[in-house]
């Protein structure tokens, strides 16, 4: 049994060192090694240079028994990997002919000479497996060394991913038997990571010592926490009911702060809490400018329980279309608890919904003060029954925007489940 097989993917060419160039490459691999259960343990990015990819060849190596490498295996003088490969696993690099044959029917057939530069490609590790590239000159290599594997996979994206999701699969397949990774994925809101932290760590670390063993990996967002669970084994069934387990007593621990625990998003969340009252909700946003209602209607479906949404950005538009009293704002200000509730009465009012949410706040960069510096924002959810905080949010406009968008869902969300 291949339990706690682990692999490191290491993506070479200084190209992906600039702001020009993305490496997806890595990501591919990933999902393909998961999907055989094999845990990526460390990805790394390396220029053309010789020396730092002998480090991080032989860190991955010494740590791991599944190597994966995309680039690299170019004609020219900076492609690396095939010479650093050999080199750090003594192997001699022989000339392959067929690869030198099937190279020259490659330039032939679009009417050209192939360079002498080219022959570079066909040198092989000793031992190695050419593995065949329909779409490119640089064929792939696979390496058996002790119980080490490595595959050495061309950088262009349309070479590499049929190389990856061809031979490299099967290969790999053979290895990894019947073990498989098994994730759950539970959504945190209304508390921060230091705080969720608390919380779960002494649940979680627990699981380590657990068979099968569960680790768990805390993210942090705007406003939301993820906790990913993820366990390997042949045995799917026990793995399953641990992880459920393992949910249950998160769960516990959390209480309302759990969102789902099966990774659905907070709006989605809200959409079935709405959908199962029969209930239609209504938005009036100021200082998000409609993002709430984005968010929620960025669910398919969510026109069964999203009714309407307006965006009244000036005190004019509040009492309008809102009917808030021009004496409230006047008294308290537009950014204030009672006109927030005003607002998510007067929409509910107007829309004729169950439930009305307002948002009024500060973005920024101007408007603050003493009193009420930028990031104040103030939410209200009302269904008859009413619910109003006032929120200071650090950061810039687009995270007050957000952070504002995000905790409105969120005390809809708990409004429902209390209410």
């Amino acid at each position: 049994m291949a339990d706690g097989l682990t692999a490191a993917i290491i993506a070479v060419g200084s190209e992906l060192l600039t702001p020009h160039k993305t490496d997806t490459n890595s990501l591919y691999v990933t999902e393909v090694l998961n999907d055989l259960g094999i845990a990526v343990a460390f990805k790394a990015i390396v220029g053309d240079n010789r020396a730092e990819l002998a480090s991080h060849v032989a860190h991955a190596l010494t740590r791991h028994r599944v190597l994966v490498l995309t680039g690299g295996l170019g004609p020219t003088d900076d492609d690396l990997t095939r010479e650093v490969i050999a080199e750090h696993l003594a192997l001699p690099l022989d000339e392959n002919p067929a690869i030198i044959e099937a190279m020259e029917r490659r330039f032939a057939a679009r009417g050209w000479k192939m360079p002498a530069v080219n022959r570079r490609q066909a040198m092989v590790p000793r031992g190695a497996t050419v593995l065949d590239n329909p779409h490119g000159t640089a064929p792939g290599l696979w390496i058996e060394h002790g119980d080490r594997v490595l595959a050495l996979l061309p950088g262009p994206p349309r070479e590499m991913k049929p190389m990856m999701d061809g031979a490299v699969r099967l290969r790999l397949g053979a290895i990894a038997g019947n073990v498989r990774l098994h994730r759950r994925l539970v959504r945190v809101a209304g508390k921060g990571e230091s705080v969720v932290e608390e919380i779960v760590q002494p649940i979680y670390s627990r699981w380590l010592n657990q068979s099968p063993r569960i680790e768990t990996t805390i993210l942090a967002g705007l406003g939301q926490v993820e906790l990913h669970l993820v366990t390997q084994s042949d045995d799917a069934i026990a793995a399953l009911a641990s992880l459920d387990g393992a949910v249950a007593e998160l769960a516990g621990a959390l209480g309302p702060d759990l969102v789902s625990t099966d990774g659905a998003v907070l709006e989605a969340v809200v959409g079935e809490l709405l959908r199962a009252r029969g209930w239609w909700v209504a938005f009036a946003e100021s200082c998000t400018g409609g993002l709430a209602t984005s968010r929620m209607t960025d669910i398919p479906g969510s026109s069964a329980y999203v009714e309407r949404s307006v965006v009244v950005y000036s005190n004019r538009a509040k009492c309008e279309l809102l009917d808030v009293p021009e004496q409230l704002i006047a008294e308290h200000g537009a950014v204030s608890e009672p006109v927030a509730l005003a607002m998510a009465v007067g929409i509910r009012k107007r829309a004729g919904v169950n439930v009305g949410v307002g948002i009024t706040g500060i973005a920024g960069p101007g408007g603050g003060s003493e009193q009420k510096p930028v990031g104040t924002v103030c939410i209200a959810v009302d269904s008859g029954e009413s619910r109003v905080r006032t929120f200071r949010f650090p950061g810039g406009r687009d995270m007050v925007k957000a952070m504002s968008a995000n905790w409105a869902i969120d005390m809809l969300r708990r409004h429902l489940i209390k209410s």
